[in-house]
């Protein structure tokens, strides 16, 4: 009896819970949160292990193969055995919630993580982040699958799950946060806000439990900013700018080389990762994901001179873009890191060259500034570059010049090139739809949503007497014609047009309906976007469109209608 009352309880609670869309969403936050934060743990322990044994190999001369034979891998892994494309998996994140209710499959939560690992941990020139990021989000989707939450709820659980995975990678709630809502969802709205950071907390939690609460380039480094530093951040500001272009544009030039390159799937990814061996023989601080390199330069024990730090920041970018161009599995954060804590090292040293009696702070200094700006401007992501840099150094000391050039690099990138590293690719097949605008709207909607299946019809042989009759007791302006036997879709009477009949006695009862309807009005189907709809009234000068399947008449589509529930949906999504 007691069993039962408790159980009756529990199913009660839950039925409250249920009913509210804020309540089940944060309930499943931290569940999302927490499992984002086991796949970015998994990932990280397994890495550390492959570039240990990496490294024991690494001064052979074979060395240069491995690469290769990770990132083919990692190809086959992906393409042959889980039939999933390659790639870092963001797009694919934003494309899902952008384009289709935030559903991602399954497979997906695990197999970036293991081809990342086989690019990685072989040496290739990539980072854990974005893999981890699609295997939050695919959890946090299937997660919301599972209870048969709403699309909206099933978002932001998707959001959930990045956060929980980059603040698990990183050891950093905030960034976990503001990278979600500024890269993934593209909006602030309380609605997604509070979930996501239950979500990121609970992934950081998961992290420190498992792997200790240490910052993950922590220093012994005391900075002090004077506002020389202020005023010399202005040229990391530019200097990153160029680099940041450069390495978005030859990462998107690579990718499109290999993709012309009559090679199969599989090879591609090993010449990339051939030539990335090639180049980390000479250079191996290239390869992998970077960190040590950048903790010597946040430390000032980076001991190449000025010259090999600018041949360091090519070498890596362009070991960078073969990784990922040319097939590879991994992301763009810990390459960026490295690179711009190389460019903000150089500046610091030219800088120091020039003028010898510049008071600057330490190259450590300049070195997360241009992290800042290098994450800034490729993911045009000011908020997300500012609070990583601080969150992963505890360079609180150097926030001034931090928000400099976080902020004016992302905005200097964006006039240069509109849109992202992240999203380009989507923009340029025009499937990227930013939250909030019309199109983005529309396309949460389908005609089969507002099509009026009670619109009245005439069949094509009705006289137009008969004709008149009908219309004396209807108030609609368009009539569909159908065939009497078939229900076939003819065409469409438009009352403005055929008035010159409706006055001629004599042609009453001589004209049938189908000779005076017009037969070029386009139609359209149940699951085109809305978005098209309105185009093609806007185009005809038309009020409604005749919805057919199959030539069988369905029902009309009114823009009165469309516009009704554009407008509900728009106060929806905005006090989401």
């Amino acid at each position: 009896m007691k069993h039962s009352k408790y159980i009756q309880a529990v199913q009660t609670k839950w039925a409250i819970i249920r009913s509210d869309d804020r309540l089940i969403v944060i309930a499943m936050a931290g569940l999302v949160g927490a499992c984002s934060g086991l796949a970015a743990v998994a990932l990280n322990r397994t890495l550390h292990y492959l570039s240990d044994m990496f490294q024991q190999v690494h001064h052979h001369w074979w060395a240069f193969a491995i690469p290769a034979v990770g990132a083919s891998f990692s190809a086959i892994f992906l393409n042959h055995v889980l039939h999933e494309r390659a790639g870092h998996g963001v797009p694919e994140v934003v494309y899902a919630v952008s384009r289709h209710g935030g559903l991602l499959r399954f497979r997906s939560s695990f197999s970036r993580l293991v081809s990342s690992c086989l690019t990685i941990g072989s040496g290739g020139s990539a980072g854990p982040e974005a893999p981890v990021v699609i295997s939050g989000a695919a959890l946090g989707s299937n997660i919301a699958r599972m209870f048969a939450l709403r699309e909206r709820q099933r978002i932001v659980l998707v959001g959930c799950g990045a956060a929980g995975a980059i603040a698990s990678i990183f050891n950093a709630p905030i960034t976990g946060l503001v990278f979600t809502v500024e890269v993934i969802l593209g909006q602030w709205q309380a609605f997604n806000v509070i979930p996501i950071a239950i979500a990121a907390v609970a992934g950081t939690e998961v992290s420190r439990l498992l792997q200790g609460n240490q910052i993950a380039f922590a220093h012994q480094q005391h900075f002090v900013v004077n506002i020389v530093d202020i005023a010399a951040s202005f040229g990391v500001v530019f200097v990153a700018t160029v680099v940041s272009v450069l390495l978005g544009r030859l990462l998107n030039g690579m990718h499109h080389v290999a993709e012309r390159t009559p090679l199969p799937g599989w090879v591609r990814p090993a010449v990339g990762g051939a030539a990335v061996g090639i180049i980390g023989l000479q250079l191996p601080l290239v390869q992998g994901e970077g960190y040590h390199a950048i903790l010597e330069m946040i430390q000032g024990s980076f001991h190449p001179g000025i010259l090999l730090a600018a041949v360091a920041i090519g070498a890596k970018m362009v070991a960078t873009a073969l990784t990922l161009g040319w097939g590879g599995s991994g992301g763009i954060f810990a390459p960026s890191l490295m690179i711009g804590g190389l460019v903000g090292l150089f500046y610091h040293r030219a800088l120091t060259w020039l003028i010898p009696s510049a008071a600057l702070s330490n190259e450590g200094c300049f070195a997360l500034l241009g992290m800042a700006g290098l994450v800034g401007g490729i993911l045009q992501a000011p908020l997300t570059a500012i609070f990583l840099v601080v969150e992963i150094t505890g360079g609180y000391a150097v926030i001034l010049p931090l928000i400099i050039v976080s902020a004016l690099t992302s905005t200097f990138c964006y006039y240069i090139e509109p849109g992202s590293f992240y999203l380009r690719e989507l923009i340029e097949k025009g499937q990227y739809m930013p939250p909030g605008t019309d199109a983005r709207i529309l396309s949460d909607l389908t005609v089969g949503e507002l099509v009026e299946t009670g619109h009245a019809h005439v069949p094509g042989d009705t006289l137009l007497s008969e004709f008149i009759e009908i219309l004396q007791y209807s108030n609609q302006h368009v009539f569909p014609v159908v065939a009497r036997d078939t229900s076939r879709y003819l065409g469409l009477v438009l009352i403005h047009r055929i008035r010159p009949y409706l006055f001629d006695r004599q042609m009453r009862g001589m004209l049938f309906v189908e000779q005076i309807m017009e037969h070029d009005v386009p139609t359209v189907k149940s699951d085109d976007e809305l978005s098209h709809v309105l185009e093609v009234m806007e185009d005809q000068g038309l009020d409604a469109l005749p919805v057919v399947e199959h030539d069988q008449f369905i029902g009309m589509v009114s823009k009165a209608t469309l516009l009704d529930r554009y407008r509900k949906e728009l106060i929806v999504q905005a006090g989401m």
